[in-house]
């Protein structure tokens, strides 16, 4: 059996990545180790990267808070409705124009491009959306980001590699453009529509933006809103201490990392569960352009 030998270079690139590894894990397990520390030894600073005495009050606070709740029912459902109202569209779009013989094919690619480069803006989108009736509601969430160019492109250039043996044994047993996708090409297309689906849940999760231009009740806010009000509070805080939803006196900054943990934990359970999609997904759909 043939011994693998390190190299210096070997070992050099090891040495850097883990280097890489540690400050992107670094501030993770800083959060965590604080979050579930007792309060007196991150008020004196002696919490780095391991919790002392590990209290699960912080995420008790956090998860009786109603609004943290009620903005977890709110981000569960714009992710859920705004990823599978943008995979509708985005898929039906990218099929239609990896068809070449679709009228005005070069026209249409040429427009969506120019979209990558040149946008509306802010004011203009924000005029059409109110325009539209859909303010303060889910689908002022969900409609104005429905679909990336980005994603689209994407995702046309794996419909581009679909063998047409297989569409064309669809049209000889009478189906149609649409029944051939619906049928054949679709339930064949898992890895693209798995890879092309987290982007625009993690994309729709960490919305900001669209919340503070197009949402006014409270009700509506998502989590990641309800979370700056949190850590607005603590920064406003004379002290290291606050109040949230209860009685109770927390450390500020066990709060917010507390809270950070439990709005960006859900999202990151779905890297791994996806993660075997994403060299089919996204590889073949860069490269083989």
């Amino acid at each position: 059996m043939r011994r693998k030998s390190w190299s210096v270079s070997s070992i050099l690139i090891a040495v850097v990545l883990l280097g890489i590894v540690a400050v992107m894990l670094y501030p993770f397990l800083y959060m965590i180790s604080v979050s579930l520390s007792k309060n007196i030894y991150v008020m004196r600073g002696e919490v780095t990267w391991f919790p002392k005495e590990i209290d699960f009050s912080t995420y008790k606070l956090v998860l009786r808070d109603p609004r943290i709740g009620q903005a977890y029912m709110n981000t569960l459902l714009y992710v859920t409705l705004g990823t599978l109202v943008s995979l509708v569209i985005t898929a039906f779009g990218a099929y239609s124009l990896s068809r070449r013989d679709m009228l005005f094919h070069k026209g249409f690619t040429l427009l969506i491009i120019f979209t990558m480069f040149f946008q509306g803006g802010m004011i203009p989108t924000f005029l059409a959306v109110k325009s539209l009736g859909i303010m303060d509601s889910v689908w002022a969430m969900v409609l104005p980001g429905a679909v990336s160019t980005w994603n689209l492109l994407v995702m046309r250039t794996f419909f581009v590699n679909f063998p047409t043996e297989l569409e064309e044994a669809g049209r000889v047993d009478g189906l149609n453009d649409f029944g051939i996708f619906v049928r054949i090409v679709a339930p064949l297309s898992q890895a693209v529509f798995a890879t092309i689906g987290l982007f625009y849940a993690v994309a729709m999760w960490n919305n900001f933006t669209f919340p503070l231009l197009y949402l006014r009740d409270p009700d509506l806010f998502p989590l990641q809103v309800v979370l700056q009000n949190i850590v607005l509070a603590g920064v406003n805080a004379n002290g290291d201490s606050m109040n949230v939803g209860s009685d109770a006196m927390v450390v500020d900054e066990s709060l917010k990392y507390a809270t950070i943990m439990v709005s960006t934990i859900p999202i990151l359970v779905l890297y791994p569960m996806l993660q075997k999609y994403f060299v089919k997904g996204v590889m073949i759909g860069a490269v083989k352009g």
